[in-house]
């Protein structure tokens, strides 16, 4: 499969190069600074194109299969939250444009639903870190109007954490994912594989899943 990865070089979109990869698909590694990625390997292809351009970013895009996007406009950005509106905006455009209708976008978890009815945002994010969330919870409900593609919105555990890639984990849908304990977390290389995994399989077409162990 060709697959357009945009951030590939981030905390998220470079364990999903690296596990798609391995499972040997043909990946363009599209990024801010190319210069971090190694080209060479055979299934990769890497491209500087600026995200914000949308008519080179239809360009990049055009001729593959699928399209997995984590970008981010970086945390420590004062301009976060506009700069992350204007990214996807651009994202979704070029992508409508390049032909290609699947997609899979990595948000947040503050949109998810906890048990007794009140979001992740609400029940977990302090106020310092509200403009940080806000891009990806507009985002579920921007993607949520898009007709034309057949977009898959993620949602991460409510801990994203480093650690291994066990594969093992369950998925879920507007609910986080707790283990035993009443903890929702995954790690990022496992995230990664679910990511891949619903790449190749489809299960959650115009919807959104969620992911943890």
């Amino acid at each position: 499969m060709k697959i357009a990865l945009i951030g590939a070089t981030g905390n998220v979109g470079s364990h999903v190069l690296k596990e798609a990869l391995s499972r040997g698909h043909q990946v363009t590694a599209i990024a801010r600074d190319a210069g971090k990625l190694s080209a060479g390997q055979s299934n990769l292809n890497v491209d500087e194109t600026d995200v914000y351009d949308t008519d080179a970013l239809a360009t990049a895009l055009r001729g593959h299969d699928a399209i997995i996007s984590a970008f981010n406009s970086g945390w420590q950005n004062p301009n976060l939250y506009a700069d992350y509106k204007r990214g996807y905006a651009s994202i979704l455009a070029a992508a409508n444009r390049s032909g290609v209708k699947r997609i899979l976008v990595v948000g947040g978890a503050s949109s998810l639903v906890l048990p007794d009815g009140r979001r992740v945002f609400d029940a977990y994010i302090p106020p310092e870190f509200v403009n940080a969330v806000r891009g990806a919870m507009d985002l579920l409900e921007d993607i949520q109007k898009e007709n034309e593609l057949d977009w898959t919105f993620l949602s991460p555990a409510i801990e994203l954490r480093p650690g291994e890639r066990t594969g093992k984990f369950r998925l879920g849908t507007d609910n986080p994912v707790m283990d035993a304990e009443g903890k929702s977390g995954i790690t990022v290389a496992d995230m990664a594989v679910a990511i891949v995994d619903e790449i190749e399989n489809g299960q959650f077409i115009r919807r959104r899943f969620t992911v943890g162990y």
